[in-house]
């Protein structure tokens, strides 16, 4: 197993859900999605955190991989956090300096939306990448859009794209660890200065970084010309997806916590206004 996965990279493993099927998964998915944003109050996020607890256990995924998969979110956690805690206003206030003012409703409301964004995270990353293969995730991709066929909608083209899309994300990411890297060998500072001094030394990274994903791009089409890949049409599939009991069960328990998430909605407490 590679420790230095990151996000959007298959995990080897045998667990229950690597065996799921990955239509299965996708449905799951979103699902998930839904029953995340249906949350609004204390209790709603904590049947969350369980739910995600649970999944990194049935997975196999070792936490330290999952926690590594979340560094490209600490901006994003960083920028939310600031936004609810100094513009949200409330009824209790904590903090009063001239034109700040911070609420105990603002640090509430900025701690739950980065649990959403966390467990959001680690649903998604779990059900589609973690445990599903890029094969996997097109195919199933491919057969549940399927009925789109019919109004003449590219579907196995759409569902090729965003798979490469999704495999890209940890070598695009590595490529720019490495420019940064090199970059730094030779004299450039990424963390000092204003911030449009910061923005112009990004400017090394940028270019040669666009210029290797398009070689990549380049390549692989290429690949797959050699291969005498010309699209959807009259393609087979070496492996046919069935769907088990367990995936049905997976299903099931998705739909049962978000009808427990709407439940617990109603006893109250602190809700998230956002």
């Amino acid at each position: 197993m590679n420790l230095d996965i990151s996000f959007g990279q298959y995990c080897e493993g045998n667990s229950i859900l690597h065996r799921m099927d990955p239509r299965a998964k996708i449905i799951a998915a979103i699902m998930y999605i839904v029953a995340v944003f249906l949350a609004k109050n204390l209790y709603a996020f904590a049947l969350l955190l369980l739910s995600a607890i649970f999944l990194i256990a049935v997975s196999g995924i070792p936490l330290r991989i999952v926690l590594k998969s979340m560094k490209p979110l600490v901006i994003i956690l960083l920028f939310t956090a600031v936004i609810n805690i100094f513009w949200m206003e409330g009824e209790t206030l904590l903090v009063s300096l001239g034109f700040i003012q911070i609420y105990l409703e603002g640090i509430i409301n900025a701690i739950l939306i980065a649990v959403r964004i966390i467990i959001l995270l680690v649903g998604t990353t779990i059900f589609m990448t973690f445990t599903t293969t890029p094969i996997a995730l097109t195919d199933g991709l491919e057969q549940l859009l399927s009925p789109l066929k019919k109004i003449g909608l590219p579907v196995h083209e759409f569902s090729m794209m965003m798979t490469i899309a999704l495999r890209f994300i940890p070598t695009l990411t590595e490529e720019t660890q490495k420019i940064m890297n090199a970059q730094k060998a030779r004299g450039a500072d990424f963390s000092t200065g204003s911030l449009l001094q910061r923005a112009k030394a990004l400017v090394p990274i940028l270019v040669p970084l666009f210029v290797s994903a398009f070689r990549r791009a380049d390549e692989l089409a290429t690949a797959m010309e050699c291969r005498c890949y010309t699209g959807g049409d009259g393609r087979t599939r070496m492996n046919v997806l069935h769907a088990g009991a367990m995936d049905y069960v997976f299903c099931i328990l998705v739909i049962a916590l978000g009808a427990g998430i709407l439940v617990l909605n109603q006893f109250g407490g602190y809700m998230l206004s956002w």
